[in-house]
């Protein structure tokens, strides 16, 4: 029997905050590779039509990771917690691999030897980003009602982007400070390096507040708060049900949230790939990475990277003044299109601010969105499992986009930013897919 609404009980603004905080570190590490990837291996040597392949892995290992972390922390109750082992874990992994990671050419290995140690490198990083990330996502399907669920989302995004601020604009800001932003041939920049130190120190930092200050609920609480049965006949039977039956009695809501998400992660992927060698191109005039110019223009990635997390903070406020969900995704996705769109007639660096800021309003949409329609479409018996396979609909779309990148950069004459001004027609496809989504509601089921 499921409990009515109104006896779920809201939780305090710094509950919902100490809930996500440690989502700040997170976000921190992966802006750093979002924004810094490309111009690695850029600098290790790679061409520019091997690079998506380069962020084929990322989103793979999220595809593996994540619902593998959501099914096993569903079963898992012990002393720590529910999902915070999980989030602990992979906090310690990314640290570790955030060291090694930007110091894959200072090792004294051949191009090829130092491509496969930054190729390895990536992938336990985004493994353990993933194990970190994920948990977030369940704590707020977890612990929080349907009334708080936007709020939450909320907060956790405005983490997500001052995080993403920090990470962008690290490299910049070293740079400022009179560190090193070119250096030997076949080598990552100090300036580059040391952000990453700092993002791993911030990173454990933060997630170790989250797992201090927030305490899950017992199964028996946790089942009265989701309105099921936690008896252990029940608890047997529900184990016995394996992702793919779970993924075959998903709402309807699932795949057609999914659709939209495919266009947008797209869009995303090459965003993060092609940023970096279009302004450098367009607005630097270069296509050397060993230069001065090139590595000034990965600086001001970060930069536009850092202005779009700026745009998102602001559009997250608007949002939610936007009372029809899916109003407020297609208009946030039409701006974002628009934004793309327009880095292919602009030359000077500081009107792109405009671009990012308009991508901004896109991601602030894909950041909340997707994940208020669906916690509020299912119940919590399989939230975790759910929300993992529902990262399927990130990572499948930035592997297709990642494995075909370098032939569309061919078909569009090895312009990188007609790459961007493809991401831009993907988001405005993105927002006619909204129009199929149908919002439905655990507690009417």
């Amino acid at each position: 029997m499921h409990q009515s609404q109104s006896t779920k009980r809201d939780l305090s603004f710094w509950k919902l905050w100490n809930l996500s905080f440690g989502f700040f570190g997170v976000q921190i590490a992966y802006a750093l590779q979002s924004a810094n990837i490309s111009r690695i291996f850029a600098t290790l040597g790679a061409d520019p039509h091997n690079l998506s392949y380069f962020w084929i892995l990322p989103p793979l290992m999220g595809i593996i990771v994540q619902p593998i972390i959501g099914s096993m922390s569903d079963k898992t109750w012990n002393r720590f917690g529910r999902r915070l082992p999980y989030l602990i874990l992979g906090a310690a992994i990314a640290v570790i691999v955030m060291c090694l990671l930007p110091n894959a050419g200072s090792f004294g290995l051949a191009v090829s030897g130092a491509m496969i140690f930054g190729f390895i490198a990536l992938m336990f990083l985004d493994t353990s980003i993933n194990m970190a990330m994920q948990p977030f996502k369940m704590l707020v399907g977890d612990m929080v009602n349907e009334k708080q669920k936007g709020l939450a989302y909320s907060i956790q995004s405005f983490l997500c982007n001052a995080g993403s601020l920090v990470g962008y604009l690290a490299p910049i800001i070293f740079t400022w400070l009179g560190i090193q932003n070119i250096a030997p041939e076949g080598q990552v920049p100090d300036s580059v390096t040391y952000a990453f130190y700092v993002g791993a120190a911030i990173l454990i930092l933060c997630v170790v507040y989250t797992f201090w200050k927030v305490k899950e609920m017992p199964p028996q609480e946790y089942a009265a708060f989701h309105g099921f049965a936690a008896d252990q006949k029940e608890e047997k039977q529900e184990k016995k049900e394996s992702m793919l039956t779970l993924l075959v009695k998903a709402p309807k809501v699932f795949w057609t949230v999914g659709l939209v998400q495919f266009f947008c992660w797209c869009a995303f992927m090459y965003m993060w790939t092609y940023t970096n060698g279009a302004i450098a191109d367009t607005v630097w005039n270069t296509t050397d990475t060993a230069s001065a110019a090139y590595q000034e223009a990965g600086n001001w990635v970060g930069v536009l990277f850092a202005i779009q997390a700026v745009g998102s903070v602001l559009w997250a406020m608007v949002i939610p003044l936007l009372k029809n969900n899916k109003v407020a995704y297609i208009i946030s996705l039409v701006l974002g299109g628009i934004g793309f769109i327009s880095t292919m007639f602009i030359t000077d660096q500081y009107m792109l601010f405009v671009s990012y800021l308009l991508i901004g309003c896109a991601w602030a949409a894909m950041l909340a969105l997707p994940f208020t329609i669906l916690t509020n479409s299912i119940s919590g018996k399989n939230m975790g499992t759910y929300l993992g396979l529902f990262n399927g609909t990130i990572c499948l779309p930035q592997i297709v986009a990642a494995s075909v990148g370098g032939l569309l950069l061919s078909l569009v004459g090895g312009s990188q930013v007609n790459m961007l001004v493809l991401a831009g027609a993907l988001l405005l496809l993105g927002a006619v897919a909204v129009l199929f989504i149908k919002e439905t509601s655990a507690e009417k089921k």
